[in-house]
């Protein structure tokens, strides 16, 4: 149970989240991954070292550049899932459900009525 306590100690961060988001579906260097969240290239790498102890990112060099994967698809899908969660606390459709033609017309629907 410690170690499932860590890491959702390690996604209790804002920046991780943004971070682990980014990386979903590709790889990045710190300086990509650190434009992409705007903020400095040092702090990124001090979150990104965070979820490497963690096992939640795993790195590969490529010359003088380390570039930043997720882990495995473990990581992947509890990123995912807590995202398209956190979506479902909004109003409307979520963002993740609109390519669905049925939820559109509902979506489309209640903003009608209110």
């Amino acid at each position: 149970m410690r170690l499932v306590v860590e890491v959702f100690r390690m996604l209790a961060d804002p920046t991780r989240i943004q971070l682990l988001w980014a990386l979903a579906d590709t790889e990045m260097s710190v300086s990509e991954l650190a434009e992409v969240v705007g903020k400095p290239g040092p702090s990124v790498s001090q979150h990104l070292a965070k979820l490497r102890m963690a096992r939640l990112v795993r790195t590969r060099r490529a010359g003088t550049t380390i570039h930043y994967s997720l882990e495995n698809e473990h990581v992947r899908r509890l990123v995912t899932d807590a995202v398209f969660n956190a979506e479902h606390a909004g109003p409307g459709v979520p963002p993740h459900h609109r390519g669905d033609a049925a939820l559109r017309a509902v979506d489309h629907d209640t903003e009608r009525e209110a």
